[in-house]
């Protein structure tokens, strides 16, 4: 890829980012409850008022939201209850007049009328609610405000009358009346009642409003010139909120007034500088990622989309950033490259979005410890036990370092956000996403998962179908590069599984013309018939023809590589010497007999190059032994460093010497020798 689209694609990436800061200056000093303060004495520049808490604040409002509510008489009732009463005497009259009874009423009933209107009026304007009202299912000590026209009074449930209660009031107080027939009213009076209590929600709704309003948010000012804090003087609660109030104001007033340019200029530096550094880290130890147009975009990208997902997240304000899930971008980065591309990936996006954060240090500590949790776990996607083993680790980690961090600044459990955890637990859950993401980013940027390979492993497979027909002693001879490959790539760390697939269809341009390799043949050497600059054209003919099948059969591009690399820029020695002794004194083209390469660039590449070379020198040994296969594995192995196949392969000398051993120990135990049995 060209070094002038790298440049551009890393400026964009780090001019869009830089957009997404807030354009004020960032408050210089760091602090937490509980802490001493680090820095020199700190004195008020201005002055600024002490918010209070915003949890004090609340349950201030929440205590005025429950403050006493208004209630009115409702005149309307007792005015209907009396009507009631005079149509019902009317028609109880005319009833007894016909039996002859109740003669004082018959002669006075102006007299049974104004007391029965007056009895009505005592109980309503006592307060009469009904069994279903609100009230009558609240505690009797409850205080309400009680209007009555324009006078309010406190009053307690208690001192309310309920409809259980009108019979006492008849009973106690009709017969002290002195009406001669008073039994007259007791059926006209006992029924027919409705509540007059009615809630006043108006009156209400105003008086908390005006409560709110009279709520203060400051608990008094700091002058300036003030002392605030002292230096190593530890932090108070008081001097806590006096701190966070003086940020506060700073971000609001001071900060704002400074140039937003100078800002997004410095945001953009320190973002040109960490993607910098994380360029240089895939340019020396992740050349493969660093050269390729896919997978620079690949790396690339984490730092942009999780810049933008916590600049939506902050600005969205009803969700906490610990529910972004950091912890996908290392394990769908270890499951495509290696740990170390993966931890070092996570620490470049944690850096930069450390700036958009508002949760200080704690929000830095905690994703950086997560991820590290999240490499180490190894995830493995083709073992569900293992991928929801490493969710639970991740869990753990947030969980158990969340914990630490709140009792060094609250200093008990009491007063701990418990509600982060509801956010852990979905940064957790969303992390699961991480598995459907590799089949897509697969398809995307052309990755190969363990998935792909365990698919591409399979001996059904078209391509190893037709190789088992056409070159039988090819694959063969692949299995057993395979088994060579992958022992010792699992010793020195590497992707075994990936080396042994890359060996199983390392050599399939050799179906082109199978005849022509030493492990199909059954008969006569068609190389017989050829030159030796001939015969060696056909045998490097394998490897474009083996590219152009892989092409061909849409095999992972990682995979092809490995089918370019496996010879290297090595001669076709054989050939190359008998065209030597029947050309003494021509001249001698050498890259006829070269192989194209190039040569390997990862320790898979070069280890495969070590198993195909050894494992076809050891067949040409007869009746091998120990210090035989030994020897020719030291041989094959110093004179791959002498040609300088290995200089760009990275693999140490101290790798290199694990897979020699392991080698050894292979080929020994394929290649020991038997006891022969007697006939």
């Amino acid at each position: 890829m060209s070094s002038v689209v790298k440049y551009l694609i890393i400026l964009g990436t780090a001019v869009f980012i830089s957009f997404l800061f807030p354009n004020n200056t960032r408050f210089k000093y760091e602090f937490d409850k509980g802490q001493n303060w680090h820095y020199e004495d700190l004195v008020a520049p201005f002055n600024f008022a002490i918010q209070k808490p915003a949890s004090v604040i609340e349950q201030e409002k929440a205590t005025v939201s429950n403050t006493i509510p208004y209630y009115f008489i409702n005149p309307d009732r007792a005015r209907q209850r009396k009507n009631i009463f005079q149509k019902n005497f009317d028609n109880q009259v005319e009833t007894v007049r016909e039996q002859d009874q109740f003669t004082d009423v018959f002669r006075h009933p102006e007299k049974y009328i104004n007391y029965g209107r007056k009895f009505i009026d005592r109980i309503y304007q006592r307060g009469l609610i009904t069994d279903d009202h609100e009230l009558a299912k609240l505690e009797k000590d409850k205080v309400i405000m009680l209007r009555y026209g324009n006078t309010t009074v406190k009053k307690t449930v208690e001192s309310l009358l309920d409809t259980k209660e009108i019979d006492f009031w008849i009973t106690d107080t009709l017969f002290q009346s002195g009406l001669p027939e008073a039994e007259f009213l007791i059926p006209l009076l006992r029924r027919d009642y409705a509540g007059n209590v009615e809630y006043d929600a108006a009156l209400t709704d105003r008086y908390r409003n005006e409560q709110l309003t009279n709520i203060s948010t400051t608990y008094g000012m700091v002058r300036k010139g003030e002392l605030l804090i002292g230096k190593n003087e530890l932090i108070t609660d008081s001097i806590y909120q006096q701190l966070i109030s003086y940020r506060d104001h700073y971000q609001q007033t001071i900060a704002t007034e400074r140039s937003a340019w100078w800002v997004y200029l410095g945001y953009l530096l320190l973002t040109l500088l960490i993607l910098g550094v994380f360029v240089m880290y895939l340019r020396f130890h992740a050349p493969r990622v660093y050269t390729y147009f896919q997978p620079f975009c690949f790396a690339m990208m984490w730092p942009l989309i999780y810049s933008y997902l916590v600049y939506i997240v902050r600005i969205n304000g009803s969700l906490s950033l610990y529910i972004v899930p950091f912890c996908i971008a290392p394990i769908v980065i270890n499951i495509f490259y290696n740990e170390r591309l993966a931890l070092f990936t996570h620490v470049v996006v944690v850096l930069i979005t450390s700036f958009l954060s508002d949760l200080g240090y704690a929000f830095t500590f905690l994703q950086l410890l997560a991820g590290i949790v999240a490499v180490l776990s190894n995830i493995m996607v083709r073992d569900w036990t293992r991928f929801f083993s490493s969710m639970a680790f991740i869990f753990l980690a947030y969980g158990i370092a969340y914990l630490g961090l709140s009792l060094i600044e609250e200093g008990g459990l009491s007063t701990i956000d418990w509600s982060v955890y509801t956010w852990i637990f979905l940064n957790v859950f969303l992390t699961l996403l991480a598995y459907p993401l590799i089949p897509l980013l697969e398809r995307v940027f052309g990755f190969t998962s363990s998935i792909t390979l365990t698919e591409l492993s399979d001996m059904n497979k078209p391509l190893l179908k037709e190789m088992s027909i056409k070159a039988p002693g090819t694959l063969q001879h692949s299995l057993q590069v395979a088994n060579l490959s992958e022992a010792a790539a699992r010793k020195i760390g590497a992707n075994a599984q990936l080396v042994k697939v890359a060996a199983l269809y390392h050599d399939i341009g050799k179906m082109k013309h199978p005849e022509f390799f030493i492990e199909n043949q059954k008969g006569q050497n068609p190389h017989d018939d050829l030159k030796p600059i001939e015969s060696a054209e056909k045998i490097i003919e394998h490897i474009p023809y083996g590219v152009e099948l892989a092409q061909e059969h849409h095999l992972p591009e990682i995979l092809i590589d490995f089918i370019r690399t496996h010879h290297g820029t090595t001669r076709v020695e054989y050939f190359y010497h008998q065209h030597v002794e029947k050309n003494p004194k021509g001249i001698i083209d050498q890259k006829a007999f070269r192989y194209p390469g190039p040569r390997p660039r990862t320790k898979e590449e070069a280890i495969l190059l070590l198993a195909d070379s050894i494992e076809a020198a050891t067949k040409g040994i007869k009746d091998p032994c120990e210090s035989d296969i030994d020897n020719m594995v030291n041989k094959i192995v110093q004179g791959k460093i002498m040609k300088g196949q290995l200089i760009r392969s990275q693999l140490s000398f101290r790798e290199l010497e694990v897979c020699k051993l392991e080698f050894k120990k292979l080929l020994n135990s394929i290649y020991h020798v038997r006891v022969e049995y007697p006939e």
